[in-house]
Protein backbone atom coordinates (compact mmCIF):
# COMPACT_ATOMS: atom_id res chain seq x y z
CA UNK A 1 0.00 0.00 0.00
CA UNK A 2 2.69 2.26 0.54
CA UNK A 3 3.37 2.54 -3.42
CA UNK A 4 -0.30 3.83 -3.82
CA UNK A 5 0.99 7.43 -2.81
CA UNK A 6 3.32 7.49 -5.48
CA UNK A 7 0.75 6.09 -7.90
CA UNK A 8 -1.42 9.38 -6.97
CA UNK A 9 1.12 11.77 -7.51
CA UNK A 10 2.53 10.56 -10.55
CA UNK A 11 0.89 13.05 -12.88
CA UNK A 12 1.87 15.82 -10.73
CA UNK A 13 5.29 14.54 -10.40
CA UNK A 14 5.30 14.22 -14.33
CA UNK A 15 3.66 17.78 -14.55
CA UNK A 16 6.29 19.10 -12.53
CA UNK A 17 9.27 17.36 -14.06
CA UNK A 18 8.28 18.77 -17.84
CA UNK A 19 7.94 21.94 -16.41
CA UNK A 20 11.85 21.66 -14.77
CA UNK A 21 12.97 20.14 -17.77
CA UNK A 22 11.38 22.28 -20.60
CA UNK A 23 12.09 26.31 -18.42
CA UNK A 24 13.78 28.15 -19.27
CA UNK A 25 14.33 26.59 -22.74
CA UNK A 26 17.83 28.28 -23.90
CA UNK A 27 20.48 27.49 -23.53
CA UNK A 28 19.78 23.49 -24.14
CA UNK A 29 23.49 22.15 -23.97
CA UNK A 30 24.44 18.37 -23.82
CA UNK A 31 25.53 19.32 -20.25
CA UNK A 32 22.26 20.39 -19.32
CA UNK A 33 20.05 17.40 -20.70
CA UNK A 34 22.30 15.49 -18.68
CA UNK A 35 22.12 17.60 -15.37
CA UNK A 36 18.30 17.62 -15.73
CA UNK A 37 18.09 13.81 -16.54
CA UNK A 38 20.06 13.38 -13.43
CA UNK A 39 18.11 15.52 -11.36
CA UNK A 40 14.79 14.16 -12.64
CA UNK A 41 15.98 10.48 -11.69
CA UNK A 42 17.24 11.79 -8.35
CA UNK A 43 14.04 13.13 -7.39
CA UNK A 44 11.95 10.31 -8.24
CA UNK A 45 14.03 8.10 -6.10
CA UNK A 46 14.27 10.89 -3.39
CA UNK A 47 10.71 10.42 -3.57
CA UNK A 48 10.14 6.57 -3.37
CA UNK A 49 12.74 6.70 -0.67
CA UNK A 50 11.08 9.16 1.76
CA UNK A 51 7.70 7.52 0.88
CA UNK A 52 8.56 4.56 2.19
CA UNK A 53 9.67 5.97 5.13
CA UNK A 54 6.91 8.50 5.79
CA UNK A 55 5.01 5.20 5.08
CA UNK A 56 6.69 3.52 7.92
CA UNK A 57 6.94 6.25 10.57
CA UNK A 58 2.55 6.47 10.12
CA UNK A 59 2.54 2.27 10.51
CA UNK A 60 4.47 3.09 13.88
CA UNK A 61 2.59 5.53 14.74
CA UNK A 62 -0.96 4.47 14.34
CA UNK A 63 -1.52 1.14 12.95
CA UNK A 64 -5.01 1.56 11.10
CA UNK A 65 -6.61 3.81 9.15
CA UNK A 66 -5.05 6.24 6.43
CA UNK A 67 -2.62 7.63 8.56
CA UNK A 68 0.04 5.60 6.64
CA UNK A 69 -0.89 6.66 3.30
CA UNK A 70 -0.72 10.47 4.30
CA UNK A 71 2.60 10.69 5.73
CA UNK A 72 4.01 9.13 2.83
CA UNK A 73 2.46 11.03 0.06
CA UNK A 74 2.99 14.25 2.02
CA UNK A 75 7.18 13.08 2.61
CA UNK A 76 7.52 11.29 -1.17
CA UNK A 77 6.11 15.13 -2.62
CA UNK A 78 8.09 16.84 0.09
CA UNK A 79 11.55 14.83 -1.30
CA UNK A 80 10.56 15.35 -4.86
CA UNK A 81 10.17 18.79 -4.05
CA UNK A 82 13.10 19.61 -2.44
CA UNK A 83 15.60 17.81 -4.82
CA UNK A 84 13.75 20.15 -7.57
CA UNK A 85 14.17 23.48 -5.42
CA UNK A 86 17.93 22.66 -4.97
CA UNK A 87 18.47 21.82 -8.65
CA UNK A 88 17.52 25.00 -9.87
CA UNK A 89 19.22 27.11 -7.07
CA UNK A 90 22.39 25.29 -8.31
CA UNK A 91 21.65 24.82 -12.22
CA UNK A 92 23.20 28.28 -12.64
CA UNK A 93 26.09 27.59 -11.31
CA UNK A 94 26.69 23.94 -12.54
CA UNK A 95 26.00 25.27 -16.04
CA UNK A 96 27.94 28.01 -16.15
CA UNK A 97 29.57 28.84 -20.02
Amino acid sequence: MAWLSLLLFLPSFCVMGALYWWFPRQPRTRTRSVFDAATLLLALAASIGFMLWGYRIGAAEVPEGLWKQILAVLYAYGGFLAVLVLALLLRPRVLRP
